[in-house]
C-alpha cells in the first residue's frame, strides 16, 4: 500500500493535464516514500479524460476516476478520497495554481504528527476587490465561527491523516470546512504559507457567485458544530422561548376578560391571533427538535450514500476497468 496519496479533481483541465502530472510525479519521486496518483475527472467534457487514460496506462501508480456527470469539487474529492490507498492523503487542485513543488511544506507538518495541515495563501495576487477582500472577510467570519483559527479556508490544497478524513462527510460544497468538521472529533490542526500563482493555462472555473454559497455552508456548518449531537436544544430554545411567549399573552387576555370583563374578541384580536402564531410555532419547533434527536442516532452509521457516481475506475495494476 502506498504511503501518500495525491487526490486532484479535474474538470476540463487538458492544457494542464500532462504537466501536472509530471510535476507530481518528479515531486514525489524524489520524497523517496511509496505514492499514488488519484485523478478525478469530474465530467470533462474536452479531453482531460483521454489523456489522463494515457497517463494510467504507462503508470501503475496513477487511479483514474471518471465520474459520469460535473458534479462539483466536493463531490469529486470525495470521490478519490475514497478510491485513494495511502496512510495520508494530500488534496490539490488541477489547475497548476497550487505548486506540486510545495508538497513536501506539507509532508514535513504531516510527518510531526498533525492530522490536518492547510495551506495558506499567505501572499495572494489574486484580484483585489473581486477576490481577496471577499476572500479575507469570509475567512476571517469562518474562523470566528468554526473555531478554528486558520486564515485560509477556501484553498483545496491540504493534507490529512485517512483515519480523521474517514470521520467526516463530504456533500455539497462542504471540503473548505473539513478543518472545523475534523476538529469535531478532536483533530490536531496547523498551516504552512504556500505559493499563490496565477493560472497559466485553461479557464477559471471559480466566480463570485460562489461567496454565496460559501455563505450557507457556513451556516450550516455552524449549525453541525454546535447541535450535532443535540439538535433539541437549538430548536427547542426557540420553541419554548415561543410557547412561553402565547402562553403570557394568553394568561393576559384571561385577565381581561374574567376580571375586567373586557371584550378581547373585539379589542384584542389581532392579539390573540398573535398568540395563537406563537403557540403553534413554538410546538413545531418542539417537534423539529425531537425528530432531529431521532435522526442523531443515525448519523454514525457506517452506510452513507456517495455523493456522486463513479463511470469507471481506471487502474493499470489490476489489468482490470471497473463498471
Amino acid at each position: 500500500m502506498p504511503r501518500y496519496s495525491i487526490v486532484v479533481p479535474l474538470h476540463n483541465e487538458q492544457e494542464n493535464v500532462t504537466d501536472l502530472y509530471d510535476r507530481l510525479k518528479a515531486v514525489m519521486e524524489a520524497n523517496g516514500e511509496s505514492f499514488e496518483l488519484v485523478l478525478v475527472d469530474d465530467g470533462s467534457t474536452d479531453r482531460s479524460f483521454h489523456l489522463l487514460r494515457e497517463i494510467a496506462a504507462v503508470d501503475s501508480r496513477v487511479t483514474v476516476v471518471r465520474l459520469r456527470r460535473n458534479f462539483g469539487q466536493t463531490s469529486a474529492l470525495a470521490a478519490g478520497f475514497d478510491h485513494s490507498r495511502g496512510e495520508y492523503i494530500i488534496a490539490m487542485d488541477g489547475d497548476l495554481q497550487h505548486d506540486p513543488a510545495d508538497i513536501p511544506l506539507f509532508l514535513e507538518k504531516i510527518s510531526e504528527g498533525y492530522d490536518i495541515v492547510s495551506g495558506w495563501r499567505k501572499h495572494r495576487i489574486d484580484n483585489l476587490w473581486l477576490r481577496r477582500i471577499p476572500s479575507r472577510c469570509a475567512n476571517w467570519m469562518m474562523a470566528k465561527l468554526c473555531g478554528v483559527p486558520i486564515h485560509d479556508f477556501g484553498t483545496t490544497f491540504k493534507a490529512y491523516r485517512r483515519d480523521v478524513l474517514e470521520q467526516v462527510p463530504l456533500y455539497g460544497e462542504l471540503h473548505r470546512f473539513i478543518p472545523a468538521l475534523a476538529s469535531w472529533y478532536g483533530a490536531s490542526i496547523c498551516e504552512v504559507p504556500i505559493r499563490n500563482v496565477n493560472r497559466e493555462r485553461g479557464v477559471s472555473h471559480y466566480g463570485i457567485t460562489r461567496t454565496f454559497r460559501v455563505f450557507f455552508d457556513l451556516l450550516t456548518i455552524r449549525f453541525l458544530l454546535r447541535y450535532l449531537s443535540r439538535p433539541l436544544h437549538f430548536f427547542g430554545t426557540f420553541g419554548m422561548a415561543s410557547m412561553f411567549g402565547g402562553t403570557g399573552i394568553v394568561l393576559w387576555l384571561g385577565v381581561e376578560k374574567f376580571l375586567r370583563h373586557a371584550d378581547v374578541m373585539t379589542s384584542h384580536g389581532p392579539l390573540m391571533m398573535l398568540a395563537l402564531g406563537l403557540l403553534l410555532g413554538g410546538l413545531n419547533l418542539l417537534a423539529i427538535g425531537l425528530l432531529g434527536e431521532m435522526q442523531v442516532r443515525h448519523y454514525h452509521e457506517p452506510s452513507r450514500r456517495a455523493p456522486y457516481s463513479i463511470d469507471r475506475v481506471l487502474r493499470n495494476e489490476e489489468h482490470s476497468v471497473s463498471e
